[in-house]
């Protein structure tokens, strides 16, 4: 027997296609409750992270940033609005249909400014550990509306 052939470690088993059918929500760090998808922990991705969130009418996330990790954001229904930026100073509307990029290491703060409407989204991460990256910014919360 050869020691090199022997000590070798196993090798990593083959990804496989999955379906997600989400059960249930888990709190993120961010102050908003997420449907999880598809992550390292549900189905052992390495690079993506893709998730659910609902922000009901007058919700508000912290501030916060995906330290490096970008976050890619895709509006299904109603309108979310984000406070962004080194001192979230620049701001952003998007509406259902439209889709918002946030590069790694970028404060925000979205929000619902309706009453009465939920926003929807569909939200993907470099990250994929739903909750590893997120970094909260309290100094930044005084800043925000």
């Amino acid at each position: 027997m050869n020691a090199a052939t022997d000590s070798a470690p196993p090798a990593k088993p083959a990804a496989t296609c999955r379906v997600i059918r989400p059960a249930g929500t888990y709190d993120g760090k961010q102050g908003f409750a997420y449907v999880g998808g598809i992550s390292a922990e549900s189905v052992g991705a390495e690079k993506i992270c893709m998730m659910l969130l609902t922000i009901p009418p007058g919700g508000r996330a912290k501030a916060h940033l995906h330290q490096d990790h970008e976050t890619a954001i895709y509006v299904v229904s109603g309108e979310s609005e984000t406070w962004y930026g080194h001192d979230l100073s620049q701001h952003a509307t998007i509406k259902a249909g439209e889709m918002f990029y946030i590069p790694a290491g970028v404060p925000h703060l979205p929000f619902n400014a309706s009453a009465t409407e939920p926003c929807v989204a569909v939200l993907a991460r470099t990250d994929p550990n739903e909750q590893e990256s997120v970094v909260l910014r309290p100094d930044l919360e005084a800043m925000s509306p």
